[in-house]
């Protein structure tokens, strides 16, 4: 299994096209602290590579990885299909870029589905353009992660999902709750044995998110914010990081003293550009690296 990370960074990306925070610009002055909307893309022993999550900087992340591009033929793409871990604008909105595409597989959970579809009227709006095949992403069990769905167990990527959060994006305010709106992605390889485990959000540390974590070779979690004061103490929110739905990286309760504990290769993603690590000489990065656990950076590749 092959984790291609397409982007890092939190809503808006490092530089925001509205903000002047030291984070977005020092990021103008040096474009190599930039940061793309976090993504992955997980390549199948097919061949074939899933995005997980579509971001507005979906176009530019394809290109930048010669692996995702087209061919041989001139309308032959090795990107089967997309999916997703929530309904955030930041992690959909690029699914409307892929609409050249004959046919697309999307793999959800039922109300990110729903959202999509009645909320935002993305069948409706792209059914004219493309073929959008919807895949159940299952909360108990695993599926296959190829466009067989009932595939022989034993071949290819499997993936589930793990429940993280019922915060809901802003346009389903009066949604039904579920416990299903935000999860973590679990990919396993049969062929080696080997797990990785994404989770761009989190709002809480289950008990069912830290059994994948504790089992998984490679852990890629929610670092949006430092500690949990950090937007309020920035001027973006009047909440806190846990309040905005992110468990914060440092501090009581944060993440850095779960994530010491795992035996994983552990790193972090889904930068918010107040954060200080965007910053790579920032002390931060050292306290990190004292406990074993890493920043992601955009382009980074992981083979499990």
């Amino acid at each position: 299994m092959l984790l291609q990370v397409l982007g890092t960074a939190a809503g808006g990306g490092v530089p925001q096209w509205n903000c002047a925070c030291p984070g977005c610009s020092g990021a103008r002055a040096r474009p190599e602290r930039r940061r793309r909307h976090a993504s992955l893309a997980v390549r199948t022993d097919e061949g074939r590579w899933y995005l997980v999550n579509a971001t507005p900087d979906i176009g530019d992340q394809i290109e930048a990885h010669p692996a995702l591009h087209p061919g041989p033929g001139p309308r032959q793409t090795p990107i089967a299909g997309v999916v997703l871990t929530d309904a955030e604008l930041d992690h959909t909105l690029g699914i409307a870029r892929l609409r050249e595409a004959e046919s697309l597989e999307i793999h959800a959970t039922a109300p990110v589905r729903q959202a999509l579809n009645d909320r935002l009227r993305l069948g409706d709006v792209l059914g004219p353009y493309t073929a959008l095949t919807w895949h159940d992403l299952p909360c108990h069990g695993t599926r296959p992660l190829s466009g067989d769905a009932f595939g022989p167990p034993g071949r290819g990527v499997r993936i589930s999902a793990v429940p993280v959060s019922a915060k809901r994006p802003r346009y389903t305010a009066d949604a039904p709750e579920d416990d299903a709106w935000v999860v973590a992605l679990r990919l396993y390889d049969p062929a080696t044995g080997r797990s990785a485990v994404y989770a761009p959000a989190v709002a809480a540390w289950s008990d069912a998110l830290h059994r994948v974590a504790a089992e998984a070779d490679c852990v890629i979690v929610d670092g949006t914010f430092w500690d949990d004061e950090e937007p309020r103490r920035t001027g973006i929110s009047s909440r806190t990081a846990t309040g905005m739905g992110h468990l914060p990286i440092d501090g009581p309760g944060g993440t850095a003293g779960i994530l010491a504990t795992l035996s994983a290769r552990c790193l972090y993603t889904h930068l918010n550009n107040t954060n200080p690590l965007v910053d790579p000489t920032a002390a931060q990065h050292k306290r990190l690296a004292g406990l074993g656990i890493e920043v992601a950076d955009d382009e980074m590749v992981i083979e499990l």
